[in-house]
């Protein structure tokens, strides 16, 4: 059998942290080898000794079935490993072809002839179907085409086995489809994939092999066709994890407008996106996900709806009530519970303990007081009870927060808002950062919110979630609706919102 990569007993150690140890990891020539594991599991440590940016603390790498000892991304790039990292490694003060040619010294002249390297990487974008301007600015690029002048670079610079780390974390559906067309096209060439990803639905999909990793060991390597999604996933946890979310069905007849948002309108701020005149309604009992690719609205729209963010134009309703750029803790007055996207900066205090943080959204509530001083007896019960009810990990409600893991965090934010019985639960990146088993009790209480007659905005940029939570999708694109549709939507429909078609116009663009 003929291997194009072979690490032998890899392990790696920060000031005596394991982050691998004896990685055992074979990868064919002309294969998409999926690396995958949750996060912290190691996979992005383990690339970047492949790929010279760390040295092994012990372990052997064979490439091409030859003793190597990668000490910098130069040897990496000489053997002909190129790899695309998650955060792109561009300049974007300068152009295409300048950040293709940076670094290189492959002639003899002490000129730099740009526009013969323009000419040979014009060429090889045609070829692989990448058509990008070799004069234009980095960033004046969209997300997508920053990542296909990644694959063309290290292409450019000779790879024939790729390492992508996450790729597809800032992709739009259609971008993912072309991402995966370019894996076919490389793998038919002879050419060498490692995926390095969390998404199983990506690992069936585009994957021959599949190495997983759990707490920096190896815990199997299998061959995709012969396994399910419940495999891998109780591979990457240790433990069967329930996949599956069972919805109540909801009376149309008892349901209410919650939410209403007309005609939203802000002024562009400094690194943000402004709205544009929107429109949006969740009512009681239903999920309404929002989808894009990040940075198209999102967070404007959840910071006008709690008060955070002053609205220029429009208006925003709860319950029959106009909240308009109404003072936060009055939107959390009228039934709003709040999880956001960056938990640490604005949902906990990292140096307080599970009670205090607890008590935070109580700290009017007379339940909680004797006289003038704080019932910290009450406090400490209730807290033990959502710690319970959560299951989050703790040795008490007395223990610091920051101490906790981010999906102990999570649980002990969902808890707090959950507890609250909102109207309006705002859900923002209820999941990132968390492995599958936080995540799946983290989405099944969102659903458990709905079941009980709240109504539920959810933010993500992950459309598997929106999909599987979602009655509704909302398509967000530069500030705008693009669309509100059904959940079984087709991707590909969805995709074209995301690229910024209005759900009315997909149509006579399809028919162009």
């Amino acid at each position: 059998m003929e291997y194009a990569l072979q690490m032998k007993n890899i392990c790696k150690y920060f000031s005596g942290v394991r982050a691998n140890h004896n990685v055992n990891l074979d990868v064919k020539k002309g294969e998409v080898h999926a690396l995958l594991g949750e996060n912290g599991a190691g996979k992005s440590t383990l690339m970047n000794i492949l790929y010279g940016l760390y040295t092994q603390t012990s372990g052997e790498i064979y490439f091409d079935g030859k003793l190597v000892n990668i000490d910098s991304p130069d040897k990496a790039i000489e053997l002909g490993i190129g790899m695309v990292h998650q955060h792109f490694m561009l300049i974007p003060a300068l152009t295409a072809i300048e950040n293709v040619v940076l670094g290189m010294n492959d002639t003899k002249s002490p000129i730099l002839d740009l526009d013969a390297a323009a000419k040979k990487f014009t060429e090889l974008a045609k070829r692989y179907n990448m058509e990008i301007d070799p004069k234009a600015k980095v960033a004046n690029m969209a997300v997508g085409q920053q990542q296909r002048l990644e694959i063309l670079k290290a292409l450019y610079r000779g790879a024939n086995f790729f390492i992508f780390d996450e790729p597809t974390a800032v992709l739009t559906p259609q971008e993912v489809d072309e991402l995966f067309i370019m894996f076919d096209q490389l793998t038919s060439e002879g050419k060498t994939i490692i995926f390095i990803t969390h998404k199983l639905p990506e690992v069936m999909r585009a994957c021959d092999r599949c190495t997983v990793l759990r707490l920096g060991e190896v815990t199997a390597t299998v061959d995709v066709k012969d396994t399910t999604r419940q495999e891998l996933a109780t591979l990457m946890v240790g433990k069967p994890v329930d996949l599956s979310y069972d919805k109540a069905e909801i009376d149309p007849e008892t349901q209410k407008v919650v939410l209403d948002v007309k005609g939203l309108k802000t002024v562009q701020k400094k690194e943000g996106m402004s709205l544009k005149g929107l429109d949006l309604q969740i009512k009681s009992g239903e999920i309404i996900g929002i989808a894009g690719v990040d940075g198209n609205g999102q967070n404007e729209l959840v910071d006008c709806i709690t008060g955070l963010m002053k609205a220029d134009e429009g208006t925003v309703t709860i319950n029959g009530e106009e909240i308009t750029n109404a003072h936060p803790k009055k939107v959390l007055d009228a039934g709003v519970s709040h999880i956001p996207a960056d938990r640490i900066a604005r949902g906990i205090i990292m140096p307080m303990t599970l009670s205090e943080n607890i008590y935070l959204m109580n700290t009017d509530d007379k339940s909680y007081k004797k006289g003038p001083f704080i019932d910290w007896r009450k406090i400490d019960k209730y807290a033990q009870d959502i710690i319970s009810k959560y299951n989050v990990k703790t040795p008490s409600e007395q223990e610091y927060i920051q101490n906790l893991s981010g999906g102990n965090q999570q649980k002990v934010v969902l808890g707090r808002e959950l507890e609250r019985d909102p109207k309006l639960l705002i859900a923002m990146h209820p999941a990132r950062g968390l492995d599958i088993g936080a995540t799946y009790f983290v989405q099944s209480k969102i659903v458990e919110a709905r079941d009980a007659g709240a109504a539920v905005l959810l933010v993500s940029t992950e459309l598997e979630e929106i999909q599987a939570l979602s009655d509704k999708i909302a398509v967000m694109y530069e500030g705008q609706v693009m669309g509100v549709v059904p959940a079984d939507t087709p991707i590909h429909e969805i995709s074209m919102m995301m690229a910024g078609i209005k759900y009315e116009d997909i149509d006579k663009e399809e028919n162009k």
